[in-house]
């Protein structure tokens, strides 16, 4: 553990696991990130609630700005149209916890029954990941200024229909209405590095271009800083 409580990488197990060079013979970004050395990755986070709008608005950003998605492992059940390996990728519980045990992950959590994991192949330069508070929580507490954070906000009720719009059964969107409550209440995460947008107000391809626009920003400002 370093003094933030964030577990530090194994080096044994980056070297285990193929990352500590990428294919070109360079220095992987998991092992530049474990070892703390640049070039540092320059990556979105979005955090917030459920449907408040993470997942169209990394759509929107992949769409419009060319920010490929970080996937993430996830033992939930597929929705109707999702696709392995472009939205998720969907594994068993089983191998999601095999991989946990080689130290496959950046950060897991476990929501609403499921296992959700960001996975150390999948850090790369220009990404946007979407992780719940515990993850936020890691990826901030690595201190790199070139991962630019926001969380997406949105009322209850329309987060409901948002819900109700995609699919979701009554109970389930009850379930993760009430557990959102305590999870995404400010008092249990306070970040002055997280961005608040409330897409309530905009449209995805709004959210999309604050984001954006906001990201290259302070991306400028950091490296302005350390010039």
């Amino acid at each position: 553990m370093n003094k933030t409580g964030v577990k530090r990488y194994d080096i044994r197990i980056i070297n285990e696991i193929g990352l500590r060079k990428d294919s070109k013979g360079e220095l992987s970004s998991a092992y530049r990130l474990y070892k703390k050395e640049g070039p540092f990755e320059t990556m979105i986070l979005l955090t917030g609630a459920s449907a408040s709008g993470k997942t169209e608005t990394a759509k929107a950003l992949k769409r419009l700005y060319g920010i490929n998605k970080f996937v993430t492992h996830t033992t939930r059940q597929k929705r109707e149209g999702e696709i392995d390996g472009i939205d998720y990728h969907f594994v068993t519980k089983e191998e999601f916890l095999r991989l946990k045990a080689m130290d496959y992950f950046v950060e897991t959590t476990e929501y609403n029954g499921n296992f959700y994991g960001t996975s150390k192949p999948e850090i790369g330069d220009n990404k946007v990941v979407i992780v719940e508070t515990s993850g936020a929580k890691v990826f901030l507490g690595l201190n790199n200024p070139h991962i630019i954070a926001f969380r997406l906000i949105a009322p209850q009720s329309m987060r409901a229909q948002r819900m109700a719009n995609r699919g979701d059964a009554p109970a389930a969107i009850q379930e993760r209405l009430t557990n959102d409550v305590t999870r995404f209440a400010d008092e249990q995460f306070k970040d002055e590095r997280l961005i608040n947008v409330d897409t309530a107000k905009l449209s995805i391809d709004e959210v999309a271009e604050f984001v954006y626009k906001t990201y290259q920003q302070k991306l400028k400002e950091v490296d302005n800083k350390n010039n």
